[in-house]
């Protein structure tokens, strides 16, 4: 079987460069193969929500565009009934199993979608600002702080943004089909941060050709 490869590998030596050139400021990579389920259930359910904050180590969020994570795990509202189930690289078969068996045979639905979008991590003092060139949430501390998480556009993409700590560091779910286009993007946003132009010099031809 062929070896798994990031729809960013290309960009990693660029993704390196940001910390150093922008002196500390900013840092960028990518975070492959992260596991992904789209699970719904119903809200005022008291049994399932006990069942996933006992498996998980954490309750499902019930305030919107809030987030909820332990143990490298995380739970993104997405709407009154629906969140994004997040977990490590290969946990995709334990998280369906164990939402499953929380849902039991209550109305609901446990969807892997990890193939549906990469995952950009984005952290830094001047990470907000960069966000803010093509982002209308407003990023602020106080309507959005660690533990915040929006679907919204960036430079006209749709993505999920979640907030993960204070540095701050960010999270941003992109579509595999996009993610070559934010991550130029955001590489060239960063460009007044960054001493030169390294990082916003474009992906060879040759590469550029395999760009979904």
């Amino acid at each position: 079987m062929a070896d798994k490869r990031a729809i960013l590998d290309g960009f990693a030596s660029r993704f390196s460069e940001v910390a150093t050139s922008s002196g500390g400021r900013l840092a960028m990579r990518e975070l492959p193969f992260t596991a992904q389920l789209n699970f719904r259930s119903n809200p005022t359910d008291g049994r399932v929500a006990e069942a996933v904050q006992k498996a998980l180590a954490f309750g499902l969020p019930r305030e919107p565009n809030t987030a909820a994570s332990a143990g490298g795990r995380s739970a993104l509202w997405l709407g009154p009934d629906e969140w994004l189930i997040v977990g490590g690289e290969g946990e995709e078969s334990l998280l369906a199993r164990v939402l499953h068996t929380a849902l039991g045979d209550t109305f609901g639905s446990v969807v892997d979608v990890s193939a549906n979008r990469t995952v950009i991590e984005l952290s830094g003092p001047a990470a907000k600002d960069v966000l803010a060139h093509g982002c209308l949430v407003d990023l602020h501390p106080r309507p959005f702080g660690t533990g915040r998480c929006a679907q919204t556009l960036l430079a006209k993409a749709q993505v999920i943004i979640h907030q993960v700590n204070d540095t701050p560091t960010f999270h941003l779910y992109v579509r595999t089909s996009f993610a070559w286009y934010v991550a130029e993007w955001l590489l060239d946003a960063m460009t007044e941060y960054c001493a030169g132009e390294a990082v916003a010099v474009s992906v060879p031809l040759a590469e550029s050709a395999h760009q979904p």
